[in-house]
């Protein structure tokens, strides 16, 4: 039985806190994979949320960094696209109302 798949986009501390919760409690009925944008870029400062917060690491992490809006959007958009074409997901669930959710267009 196809369990379907569900691709969590986080990039902000914020984010983190809120994918803790619904990944946990999707954890039994699909399959997740994490695209982490880099939006929040400091690599100490995003492991902690994931490490303290017992979310898996990454399958994907952009490394988008920071910059103005338009290229940080823009380096989002590509990478992520990236990510969506590759897995096929069933569902991708996004996070506030940062850049990184701005840059998870689906369906494709």
């Amino acid at each position: 039985m196809n369990r379907g798949l569900t691709l969590h986009v986080v990039g902000a501390r914020p984010n983190f806190i809120k994918l803790s919760v619904v990944y946990s409690a999707l954890r039994n009925t699909c399959d997740q994979l994490i695209v982490h944008t880099g939006q929040h870029y400091d690599y100490e400062l995003s492991r902690v949320f994931f490490k303290e917060l017992n979310i898996p690491e990454p399958d994907y992490n952009l490394n988008v960094g920071s910059g103005p809006h338009g290229y940080q959007t823009g380096e989002m958009l590509k990478r992520v696209e990236e990510a969506l074409l590759k897995e096929k997901p069933d569902v991708v669930v996004v996070y506030g109302d940062t850049n990184s959710t701005l840059a998870a267009p689906y369906p494709l």
